[in-house]
């Protein structure tokens, strides 16, 4: 599984999993949307903390920037 996910992308993506964290937890979304928002939470923390998004190596998406040494 190589990278796939820049550091800026992982960032957003674990503020938007806290975000909705958050939502769910003080009530302001609840019920079927509430436990989908927790769902994609959890799904953006992961992605997040394995730097690898499924959906970007299908699309073919890189918003990784590697750098080789010469």
């Amino acid at each position: 599984m190589k990278k796939n996910m820049g550091t800026i992308d992982r960032a957003i993506r674990l503020v938007v999993a806290a975000v909705l964290v958050l939502l769910y937890f003080s009530g302001i979304v609840s019920g079927t949307l509430g436990i989908i928002s927790l769902i994609v939470a959890l799904v953006f923390a992961i992605t997040s903390i394995v730097s690898y998004c499924p959906l970007y190596a299908i699309v073919g998406i890189k918003t990784c920037h590697h750098h080789s040494v010469k």
